[in-house]
């Protein structure tokens, strides 16, 4: 018997081999079966020309978005009906989270404190000084079930001479006005999460910055730690540290970790990378809203997009919003 084979035939025979595996292979591509993004959607730009975007927050009574313009000292605000128009004039403004009774809380850079806007529209201070020091110039903040309010306190919008010997995190319960620091050992803290179940604790670092007063953080590499948190809200062990440091972060309710460095990188809840999510510009925020609270809004540089996921949004536990 003849087992010679033609060119011809060893051609034809892996063309028809590899038509077959490609007809009963499982066919999971970044836009189906494994992406965190809905089927057939994309990353789409709803809005531009604005200096530094950061801190979006989704208001679901009114359906639309709020988010910062830092150099402008304004928050904005953008609907699917109206688009982008000026919300409020700010004090350099940067996170913007709601509290549980869905009033906005924000993080102002030039006045170096912690507000709320009431339903009137009036400005209520909650927090600009520990023990009698200025803080630095608050940067982003998450809300536990408590009520309290947990944010970071880097220098990167700081004018004027620093007065707290650190860059902290703090802990603010608003009914009492205590403030507390939480964590001093991180260089630059910057965004800030709870997982949906409290259960853990993720803070980014931005990493080592001649701003601190410590020369011993100059060195610091920037990441993603996870504190594992206690029932009563006090903070455990570190869980693990994501390598890459992050801007601002959201989380969904399945628990994964949407950070910003570069584009918006998905992580598990025990840190494992899932997903990269290209943006035009470099993200500094993102955040869940929409009717289905299935839409990221990413603020990036000047402008602002939107991409719809499969998971919604996690709202804070004992959210009346």
């Amino acid at each position: 018997m003849n087992r010679a084979v033609s060119k011809k035939q060893f051609s034809i025979s892996c063309l028809t081999a590899l038509l077959v595996l490609a007809m009963t292979s499982p066919r999971a591509t970044a836009q189906d079966a494994t992406s965190l993004i809905a089927p057939g959607e994309s990353v789409r730009k709803l809005a531009g020309g604005m200096k530094f975007t950061e801190g979006p927050v989704w208001l679901p009574k009114e359906r639309k978005l709020v988010f910062s313009d830092i150099p402008n000292s304004k928050l904005m605000q953008w609907s699917e009906g109206k688009g982008l128009s000026v919300f409020r004039q700010s004090e350099q403004a940067n996170g913007n989270i709601l509290d549980l009774q869905g009033r906005l809380i924000s993080c102002q850079h030039a006045a170096r404190n912690l507000v709320r806007t009431e339903a009137d529209g009036s400005i209520t201070v909650l927090a600009d000084k520990w023990e009698g020091k200025r803080f630095n110039s608050p940067n982003d903040v998450a809300v536990k079930s408590d009520g309290s309010l947990w944010f970071s306190d880097p220098p990167w919008g700081l004018t004027g001479a620093a007065e707290i010997p650190g860059h902290w995190v703090f802990k603010l319960d608003p009914k009492t006005g205590k403030v507390e620091p939480v964590i001093k050992d991180l260089a630059m803290p910057n965004g800030i999460n709870f997982s949906p179940d409290e259960g853990r604790l993720y803070v980014a670092d931005t990493g080592g910055h001649q701003k601190h007063p410590d020369p011993a953080f100059h060195k610091l590499k920037g990441g993603v730690h996870c504190y594992e948190l206690s029932r009563d809200g006090r903070l455990g062990k570190k869980l693990f540290v994501i390598e890459h440091g992050s801007d601002g972060m959201t989380v969904d309710t399945k628990g994964n970790l949407y950070t910003t460095h570069n584009k918006v990188q998905v992580y598990d809840a025990d840190g494992k990378k899932l997903e990269m999510i290209d943006v035009p510009e470099g993200p500094a925020n993102v955040t869940f809203g929409g009717d289905d609270y299935k839409t990221l809004f990413i603020t990036a540089r000047t402008s602002l997009y939107a991409v719809k996921l499969k998971n919604a949004g996690a709202k804070p536990p004992g959210a009346q919003w």
